[in-house]
């Protein structure tokens, strides 16, 4: 990055340059991900300029695992079509409990059914508010304008809610142990494992590994409550929450607080209580 570009950011935001300059390059690496993730699988350029027309999404997701929608689009070999009877399509829901991807966190696979729909979703991704699932039709036909059930794959789901949670833990451990200059450069949660990419000067050695680790078995030992709250920016910034650099937010926001130990502006889904996490082991650290 040019050095004046970098310079002025640090005098901004009272950094050092280096710090200045790795923060540029991770907004840049965002603005990539984000322009990828625009391009959704299985979307022409005409029904992905159809969305702008489409009601965006409720998400009830974060205290259910099952809920009522009515059909508000759908998209069959990337056109807009009124109805499908086979094959594997997009379905836009007025109404969703699927989770769609983001914040690093992978979508819900779950089912859609009706007395004449039987069909599995694969994935849910988002864009602009409109959820988007991925679906295989088993049997039946569905049609804009039908209502359906719609659940996700609970097991799954509180793999997920584990891994989420535990990176916050994760998180605030590493500033604890490494300094508050750690900041999250990117994460992946899936039902298998968790993925937390952060900004540090060197590797980390396998005490200070060894700590990490005990902090966050100790906190998930405590059974802490998570208690999630919607507020304004403002008042999410006198709570103390930790932003993702160069994410841009809404008028409101999602904390997540995990008792005094972790507070984060998320729009994940997450444990009720510590303890569900079970246990924590770090089984790999590298740099890039």
């Amino acid at each position: 990055f040019p050095f004046d570009l970098t310079r002025e950011m640090a005098e901004e935001e009272g950094l050092s340059v280096d710090e200045a300059g790795f923060r540029a390059l991770m907004e840049e690496q965002r603005s990539r991900a984000r322009a990828a993730r625009g391009n959704i699988s299985g979307w022409s350029d005409t029904s992905r300029s159809a969305l702008e027309n489409v009601q965006k999404t409720d998400f009830v997701g974060y205290d259910r695992e099952s809920c009522e929608a009515r059909v508000i689009a759908i998209v069959s070999e990337n056109d807009l079509v009124d109805a499908v009877s086979e094959g594997e399509c997009s379905l836009v829901l007025d109404t969703t409990v699927s989770y769609g991807e983001g914040g690093g966190q992978v979508g819900d696979c779950g089912k859609l059914f009706s007395d004449g729909l039987d069909a599995k979703v694969t994935d849910t991704k988002k864009t602009d508010g409109v959820y988007i699932h991925t679906a295989e039709i088993l049997s039946g036909a569905v049609k804009v304008g039908d209502t359906v059930s719609a659940g996700v794959c609970a097991t799954r789901r509180a793999q997920i809610k584990r891994n989420h949670s535990s990176v916050h833990l994760l998180q605030a451990a590493l500033r604890k142990v490494l300094g508050d200059h750690v900041e999250q450069a990117g994460s992946f949660q899936d039902s298998e494992r968790t993925r937390f990419d952060f900004s540090h000067f060197s590797a980390m050695t396998p005490e200070e590994l060894k700590k990490v680790e005990d902090m966050v078995n100790a906190k998930i030992a405590e059974a802490v409550p998570v208690v999630t709250e919607v507020m304004t920016v403002d008042e999410a910034k006198k709570t103390g929450a930790m932003a993702l650099f160069g994410e841009k937010y809404g008028e409101t926001v999602r904390v997540v607080k995990m008792g005094d130990f972790s507070t984060e502006l998320c729009g994940g889904t997450h444990v009720a209580n510590t303890g569900a996490i079970m246990a924590f082991k770090i089984v790999s650290e590298s740099g890039v």
